[in-house]
């Protein structure tokens, strides 16, 4: 069981990472004009430990996507 402290410097790495992600794809060369990303879900950095990820899931932080893909919750 991890502490709120590790949830939420795990959290924040996540959020951070699927940004980076999302402006990634929407900024790829070649593209005409603006273009909304299509990302749903990324796999979460490393660095925690995995059943992190599942608590955060438990707490409704992340959305489990496919078997090691998550996205977050609207509103979190």
């Amino acid at each position: 069981m991890a502490t709120d402290e590790e949830l939420k410097a795990a959290l924040k790495a996540f959020k951070k990472r699927f940004k980076l992600a999302k402006l990634d794809d929407e900024s790829r060369l070649g593209h005409a004009g603006s273009r909304k990303s299509g990302l749903t879900g990324i796999m979460p950095p490393s660095g925690h430990p995995p059943g992190i990820w599942e608590e955060l899931v438990k707490k409704g932080k992340l959305k489990r996507e496919m078997s090691d893909t998550y996205s977050v919750m609207p509103g979190v």
